[in-house]
């Protein structure tokens, strides 16, 4: 959202709260309206935020499926929806509303989030804002991460990942973040950006983020999901890899993972009226144990393994992984399967506690 929001939509139970405060001091010349409550309109408006109260739990587990290995990563619900307007997005089947909404009653989403972390305080949590939204893309005008980073610096057993594919950095200069953030991005082979995620900031724009934030002492993490089949994947893919590891010091970087292109199939017809010039869905995929549609077994495979040679020949203790994906497949790109390892999210908290100096007391 490189437009700022012309309309604030706002149900009554959040009119007082801070966020909206906040929405008002950021936005002065927005359109502010407060409804009783906010229904599921169909008609898409990109200049428009809605806040609402959430009734539900805020901090879920990654929906993962039993066919694939997960990797035990949890969902902090501030927000749904996304204005970047990727082609491939998975939210514009997966959600019933268009607009970007984000939740008013922040109190309460900092009360479970203390209440859940003191009750297992023998576990090691790892906490990502970017599932069902961008991370950073409504911070300007949130400061939603003003309070959310201070708050993890003080939790022993847990760290907070913050993905985006914005630049939207300037909220997490100087605060006292003590090692428990780290900053994400989504990267992509540069044609891929241009033609498929024209709204998000080019690939420059966010490894030039990332550097800034790494010299502001965040740890990095880099996830190449979706990788696209494409004439050239190799050189664009190349490209990019390049450019990021002579941006950022590797011992700055946590983890990279890679997860090839999937989807549901009612994203399909949703793709082709939307974005009619994408053609991410004309690969040769086949429908996986979890209903996706995937690019065939060897296609994954060449994926992954072209570019887990590459980040090795750079830095061959950055963990690796692979995001959804089965024992199968992880054997023939690794060599080795998660389970022999303990698992996959044994092997994130490892890399949390080796490259981030965390693990729970």
């Amino acid at each position: 959202m490189r437009n700022k929001p012309s309309k604030i939509l706002v149900e009554e139970a959040c009119r007082t709260s801070r966020l909206v405060e906040k929405l008002r001091r950021n936005l002065p010349a927005a359109q502010f309206e407060v409804v009783e409550t906010i229904s599921d309109s169909p008609l898409r408006d990109p200049r428009r935020l809605e806040v609402v109260q959430f009734r539900g739990r805020f901090l879920k587990s990654c929906p993962g499926t039993r066919h694939y290995f997960c990797c035990g990563y949890q969902i902090l619900h501030f927000g749904v929806q996304c204005s970047l307007n990727c082609t491939y997005c998975i939210l514009q089947a997966y959600l019933n509303h268009p607009n970007l909404r984000i939740f008013g009653n922040q109190e309460d989403l900092f009360r479970e989030l203390r209440q859940e972390l003191a009750t297992h305080r023998e576990r090691l949590y790892r906490i990502g804002t970017g599932e069902f939204t961008d991370s950073l893309l409504v911070d300007p005008w949130t400061e939603f991460s003003r309070d959310l980073v201070p708050f993890f610096a003080k939790q022993p057993n847990a760290v907070l990942e913050l993905k985006t594919k914005t630049d939207f950095i300037d909220n997490l200069r100087d605060l006292d973040h003590r090692g428990h953030t780290l900053a994400a991005w989504s990267l992509n082979a540069a044609p891929i950006r241009r033609r498929e995620e024209t709204a998000a900031t080019t690939i420059k724009q966010r490894l030039a983020a990332a550097k800034k934030v790494a010299q502001w002492g965040y740890k990095l993490a880099f996830h190449f999901d979706p990788m696209i089949e494409y004439p050239g994947w190799r050189e664009g893919y190349r490209e990019v890899l390049d450019r990021l590891f002579s941006s950022v010091d590797t011992s700055r970087i946590v983890w990279i993972s890679l997860g090839a292109f999937r989807f549901m199939p009612e994203l399909k017809p949703i793709i082709q009226r939307r974005h009619p010039g994408s053609t991410v869905i004309y690969g040769e995929f086949i429908r996986g144990l979890d209903g996706k549609l995937r690019y065939f077994r060897d296609i994954r495979v060449e994926l992954y393994a072209w570019m887990v040679d590459r980040i090795r020949e750079v830095d061959a203790h950055i963990c690796v992984y692979l995001c959804m994906e089965g024992e199968d497949i992880w054997q023939q790109v690794f060599g080795f399967s998660p389970q022999e390892r303990g698992g996959l999210p044994a092997m994130l908290d490892k890399a949390v506690e080796t490259r981030m100096g965390i693990a729970p007391r």
